[in-house]
Formats: C-alpha cells, structure tokens, sequence
C-alpha cells in the first residue's frame, strides 16, 4: 500500500492589532489556548512578541498552511490576525533574536511575553565605482562586525558591499551609525572620495504588514534613503522621535545627519516606485513624473533640489546610471544592450554620459575592472 506524502510544514508570522484594554498576560492567556489546541491543526505554535505601547501582537506558527493558522486561532478563542505571511525561521531570529518563548522570568502557569517585535534597521551600502582590493574590503567587513557588536546589532544580511543590521535600541543604532561612519573615513582617507564612499539609512518598523516579507516597507525606505540622499546617514522621522524619547528629548544635529520628515518620506517613495517601474523607458519624460507625482515642473525641480540636490532629469539620468553599471559588472550584455536597456537612445549619449559620471567610458570601465 503507498503512503500518502504528508505536506512539509512551513513557518508562518501573523500580526494582531488588539485595543488599548489587552495586556501582556491577556496575550500570554490567548497564546495558552493555542497551545492546547494547537494538535488538532497540525500547528506548532512556537513563541509570541507582545508590544504593550503600539498595542501589536506577533505569532510564530509553524503549520501546513497559512489556513490553518488562522483555523486555530478561531477555534482557540476566535482572535483572528489582521495579516499573516509566510516566513525563514532564520531570518526571524536575525531580526527578533529567538524563535521560542523565553524562560519563564516567574513561578507561573503562564509564560508572559512583554517583548516589542518593533525594531530599528540600518541599510549600509558601500559606494564602490573601481574594484577595490580583496584585503582592504575584507578589513572594512572585520571592523564593521566588531562595531555592530559594540552596539548591540545583529547581522541579518551582508554582501562586499550591503549591510543589513537589526537593533532593539534606537540610540544604539544611530550611535553605531555615527561610529562606522568615522572609522570608515579613516579607513579609506588615502582613496578617492568620488570612487569609493559610504551610505547608512535609518529606518524602524514591525514585521508583518501589508506586504509579502518580514519589515519589507521598512527595509525598502532604508535602502531608498541610501540610493538618493548626499548625506552618509539618513534617518527617518520616526528614529528622530524615538531617539528624543529615550536621551531627554535631545538629538544629534548637524553633521552627516539628515532627517526625513513623513512628507519627505511619502514623496521619496511615490518617486521611487515609479522611477523603478518606468526607467526603462526612452520616452520618459520630467512631465510623466510631474503628472504621476502632482507636481508643476518648477514644484517638482524645487522639491529635489532641496531634497535630494539634484534636478529631475540629473536624478533620473544617475539612475540609469547606476543600473548601467550594475550591469557591467555582471558582465551578461554588451555595452550597446546595456545602453538601450538602460533607457538610453543612443550608445553615443550613453558613453558620454557615463564619462562625464565617471571619468571613464563603458568600455575603459571594463578594462580595468
């Protein structure tokens, strides 16, 4: 007789907006009826993030289906979530630090959680236009491990030239921040400050909200802020407040510092959702973005300039830009395709472009790299 092939279990998060009135042991009481019942489902309810001030609740579930989460969660006592996603258990124990309850802190039937999922995330991208050396790259990545460490950061993803940290404390974050920043300028005084530099974005959220990945809204403004502003380290308005909140309602101003407000943040993001869909297109025009933005053209360059400091047609030409070389260096089309498929009309333009970018035409670029 042939088994029937049960379905391997996946890993699922939801997010439960409960009222001002629930508590930390309401939650914990919700998470004991779960557990009780949890066989009937084939769920494994594997631990809870409880944040009293923001009045959220995380589930880690493991379960054959996002369904069954919600089966049980109505069967136990009828608290549905609001969102559930599927989820890596690695990469929740990067960003939250466990993926089991904790021990018990009491002598008591119930294991009550007052632990916020809210968290503050650092994007950090090394500018890089020449290849640098192995040695030196390498050396950069030892010493911005040990500073996270310093600050109470962990890791989540990481490459040569992208880091993505999460952290509990908002005032560790900015002021690790402020540490890279300074090593790193005295890492790399003897390069090229054209070739080779530095972005942070500061950004906080929860995990599960709308959208399909674990802070997704949180982590695409932090690397949106890295890809746009001059300044090394941009925060977002949020990080302003929290900051004040826990240093006596101080923060640290001037310098590299730059602080979006929420207008600044919305703007950013309705730019660069319609720069990533359309900037392909050869016909794109700065009019397309001031109808889609609701912006006259002189609205438009001023909100820029001050934003950003550079004009429409700069902005959306380094873009392109910068997805030209992108490509380059995966080395899978030539210079004439990268070009065209870069929203360039003609190779000539392109090449002009791209040398007054970067000192270098396309195909030097090539040649030394």
């Amino acid at each position: 007789m042939e088994l029937k092939k049960t379905k391997p279990l996946s890993i699922f998060m939801d997010r439960h907006d409960v009222s001002d009135a629930v508590t930390a042991e309401n939650v914990a009481q919700l998470h004991h009826q779960d557990l009780k019942i949890q066989h009937k489902f084939g769920c494994n309810a594997l631990t809870y993030w409880f944040d009293d001030k923001r009045k959220t609740a995380f589930c880690l579930v493991e379960a054959p289906t996002a369904q069954a989460v919600i089966d049980m969660h109505n069967h136990a006592h009828g608290e549905v979530p609001h969102q559930i996603i599927e989820v890596d258990s690695n990469l929740v124990e990067s960003f939250l630090g466990r993926i089991e309850d904790p021990k018990k802190s009491q002598n008591t039937e119930l294991n009550i959680i007052n632990d916020p999922a809210f968290r503050t995330l650092m994007v950090m991208e090394i500018k890089k236009f020449l290849l640098t050396k192995e040695e030196v790259l390498q050396n950069i990545n030892k010493l911005f491990n040990k500073i996270f460490g310093n600050f109470n950061g962990t890791v989540v993803k990481k490459n040569e030239d992208y880091f993505l940290v999460s952290f509990q404390s908002v005032s560790k974050a900015l002021l690790c921040a402020l540490e890279i920043q300074s090593q790193f300028k005295i890492i790399t005084k003897d390069f090229d400050n054209n070739n080779f530099h530095l972005k942070i974005g500061l950004n906080s959220g929860v995990p599960v909200t709308k959208k399909t990945t674990l802070f997704e809204d949180t982590i695409k403004l932090a690397e949106r802020m890295c890809n746009i502003y001059n300044a090394e380290i941009v925060v977002s308005s949020e990080i302003k407040d929290l900051y004040k909140s826990e240093n006596m309602n101080v923060f640290i101003e001037g310098g590299q510092i730059f602080v979006l407000t929420k207008a600044d943040e919305k703007f950013l993001n309705n730019l660069m959702d319609y720069t990533e869909e359309k900037w392909k297109n050869t016909d794109l025009k700065v009019d397309d973005f001031c109808k889609h933005l609701g912006y006259s053209k002189s609205q438009l360059y001023r909100k820029m300039i001050s934003l950003i400091d550079k004009s429409p047609n700069t902005f959306l030409k380094e873009f392109r830009l910068n997805e030209a070389l992108k490509m380059l260096n995966k080395r899978t089309s030539n210079i004439s395709e990268i070009a065209y498929d870069t929203g360039f009309n003609s190779l000539s333009y392109f090449s002009k472009c791209f040398q007054k970018r970067y000192n270098l035409l396309p195909s030097n670029y090539l040649s030394v790299n």
